[in-house]
């Protein structure tokens, strides 16, 4: 399936480029790709190339900087307390999501330090999600590679609510997926899955 012909679901991205990227020596929201591309450019591309309707990305650590290099086509979403680890950054996108004019029925959710991810990973963890038949709203699934949990995760809208009052500190969604049921989706055969952290 290609995003052309995805499945009817009003789909939102979400980067988290808030923190501070202490083990990386700074913050990745300002990171580039070997050729100079601006990684929150790249992911914020690969969503929309997924089919998203709306991206948002995440600003927190040297937050107008950052800021600067997101494209135009997406939505910065600033984190005053980006200190508090990813769970500010999350949260963050969360609500902003929410309050768009039209909330879309589900976010996929992406770091900012996978800049090798590619939109067909979001497509088959759609795709996934979809075939199992529950409401868009209530979709919850992420990828993993060789059975590792990694992302890209999606997020149905009757979900953030609930998921935002359990985020703590420097921890994501792992927990609410692993305790949710969220479906995994093996994406192994797409890429490496890894995350860049130094």
């Amino acid at each position: 399936m290609t995003p052309g012909n995805r499945p009817p679901v009003r789909l939102g991205g979400l980067v988290l480029a808030a923190g501070a990227g202490t083990r990386f020596g700074g913050p990745k929201g300002l990171a580039r790709t070997t050729a100079g591309e601006p990684w929150v450019q790249r992911a914020a591309g690969m969503l929309r190339a997924a089919g998203c309707d709306v991206v948002l990305v995440t600003a927190g650590a040297r937050g107008q900087v950052v800021a600067a290099l997101v494209p135009s086509s997406a939505v910065v979403v600033s984190v005053p307390d980006w200190a508090d680890g990813l769970s500010a950054s999350l949260r963050a996108g969360l609500v902003a999501a929410a309050a768009l004019p039209a909330p879309p029925d589900a976010l996929v959710v992406t770091p900012v330090d996978t800049p090798e991810a590619p939109p067909s990973a979001v497509v088959r963890v759609l795709e996934a999600a979809h075939s199992t038949g529950g409401a868009p709203s209530r979709l919850l699934a992420r990828a993993v590679y060789d059975g590792r949990p990694g992302h890209p995760v999606l997020i149905g809208r009757d979900h953030w609510d609930e998921l935002r009052a359990t985020l703590r500190g420097d921890t994501g969604a792992g927990r609410y997926l692993a305790a949710h049921g969220a479906l995994d989706v093996e994406c192994g055969d797409l890429w490496s899955g890894d995350d860049v952290d130094r």
